[in-house]
């Protein structure tokens, strides 16, 4: 290690080098007792922790690991209860954007997920979304979206605007 290295890992939680003097390469000091070997188990009766390694003695648990959620044989809990109801693998979930989102972001116009994604919105274009009404919308917007709440859909069309589903236009352009 260069003498500059060692220098800025022992100034590590002490008074720094100066801004514009930073050390050479990528060391990140490692403070004192933060890092801690792991237990040695088994190493001969000297060592405190030989012979059985902390396990008492005999028994199941001495002798072999015992799987998550055994409880010795009796019928487990996960077993006792009842199961209720499914998932359905045709189940889609959609990202909320309320009206107030829209209006804060300062959008007008026509507003898409392309939009949505550079207003910060959407993280990216794929994502399905749904317009919720909380919030009030003061300009006249034409949205394109994946769904829409009633009261989302009355706020937009009475400020002048219009709303569409993504769906309904891809399947036009088929």
């Amino acid at each position: 290690m260069s003498k500059e290295r060692i220098k800025a890992a022992l100034a590590f939680g002490k008074e720094r080098t100066e801004k514009g003097d930073k050390p050479a390469g990528n060391i990140i000091p490692v403070p004192a007792g933060s890092t801690k070997n792991k237990k040695r188990l088994g190493r001969g009766i000297g060592s405190k922790t030989g012979k059985t390694g902390g396990r008492g003695s005999k028994g199941q648990y001495a002798r072999n690991t015992v799987r998550r959620g055994f409880e010795g044989g009796q019928m487990p809990i996960h077993r006792r209860l009842p199961k209720r109801g499914f998932t359905s693998i045709f189940h889609k979930d959609f990202f909320p954007v309320n009206l107030r989102d829209i209006e804060k972001s300062g959008l007008t116009g026509n507003i898409d997920a392309k939009i949505m994604v550079e207003s910060k919105i959407l993280d990216n274009e794929g994502t399905l979304f749904k317009i919720l009404g909380t919030g009030e919308i003061t300009k006249a917007v034409h949205i394109v979206a994946d769904g829409f709440s009633a009261s989302a859909k009355a706020k937009i069309e009475k400020a002048g605007g219009s709303v569409k589903l993504r769906s309904e236009l891809a399947s036009k352009e088929a």
